[in-house]
């Protein structure tokens, strides 16, 4: 069982930047992936990006390509996903998360097997 913690959360005005981290509590398996999700309160958690843990193959909703970036380190067993040009619409619990995510279904929350708590993100206006 792998254990996740997310950090970097937290509250920035728009227009702003944010990095969160996510650490894996033990090694990845190779042909997994590490993804990161969004929850705003009364929707459904919205796929963000995602990131093929051997190749560094990248993932992006098409609504958020241009202004997040996903990356791992390997050796540190860390992914972790840099916001920039943040917007109020952004706000939401930020969820890191692990598993098979098949390439044809990867912005699927069914996908990945283990979750983290989540990090509040918070864009003022």
């Amino acid at each position: 069982q792998v254990q996740l913690v997310e950090s970097g959360g937290g509250l920035v005005q728009a227009g702003g930047s944010l990095r969160l981290s996510c650490a894996a509590s033990a090694r990845i398996t190779s042909t997994y992936a590490m993804g990161w999700f969004r929850q705003a309160p009364g929707e459904e958690r919205e796929f963000a990006a995602a990131i093929r843990w051997s190749s560094g193959d990248t993932y992006y909703a098409k609504s958020m390509k241009d202004r997040f970036t996903i990356s791992r380190d390997n050796t540190k067993n860390t992914v972790s996903l840099q916001m920039d040009s943040l917007k109020p619409e952004d706000t939401a619990v930020y969820y890191c998360a692990v598993g098979p995510a098949r390439a044809w279904n990867y912005g699927s929350p069914r996908e990945y097997d283990y979750w983290g708590q989540g990090t509040q993100v918070t864009v003022s206006s």
